[in-house]
């Protein structure tokens, strides 16, 4: 049979949706997660225990409303029984204190994505070369001396160099913040 003129497997389509969204906010998950566990032994434990109740309850997810959030609800529910679960340790807090840093954890996430949209926006407004320069300089693995000379110039010169487009960019970047607080 020819594959190509088949009909696509709905089943197959939403596990893809699935893995889709859950690979692109797995690390803000995680980092939501580890903001009301105590150690990332239990924050890991926890995601693996929310994945699979996301995955389980998918069918019930509605593709209109924010993934993020509707993921960590299912999250805090879950670190709210695995605290439960190890209530016996002294170093659990209580639920409401779990509620109140999640609450808090969300509001932060929120924050960050808006710090991090609007830093993307400034490094786009870059000039290219200085784009490239911040992006190789926070790249795992590159030494500032190597791009200090590949740029022709000291390692002294080129960090301040990079000082200055970290100042622009800092100044950038709290003024989209600014205009997107005015503009809500």
């Amino acid at each position: 049979m020819d594959k190509s003129n088949a009909k696509p497997d709905p089943e197959n389509t939403r596990y893809e949706v699935f893995v889709q969204r859950f690979a692109h906010y797995e690390p803000d998950l995680r980092r939501f997660i580890r903001s009301l566990l105590p150690t990332w032994t239990d924050a890991d434990e926890v995601l693996q225990q929310t994945a699979i109740v996301i995955w389980r309850k998918f069918e019930q997810y509605d593709p209109e409303t924010n993934f993020m959030k509707w993921a960590c609800v299912i999250a805090r529910f879950e670190s709210l029984a695995y605290r439960r679960k190890m209530a016996r340790d002294r170093h659990v807090f209580r639920e409401d204190v779990v509620e109140l840093m999640a609450d808090e954890g969300l509001e932060e996430l929120e924050d960050r994505q808006v710090e991090h949209e609007a830093l993307q926006a400034c490094l786009l407004e870059l000039p290219e070369k200085q784009r490239q320069f911040v992006t190789l300089a926070y790249t795992p693995g590159v030494k500032v001396k190597d791009l200090a000379a590949e740029a022709g110039s000291t390692a002294a010169a080129f960090y301040m160099r990079l000082k200055r487009i970290r100042r622009q960019l800092m100044q950038c970047v709290e003024s989209k913040i600014q205009s997107a607080g005015a503009a809500t």
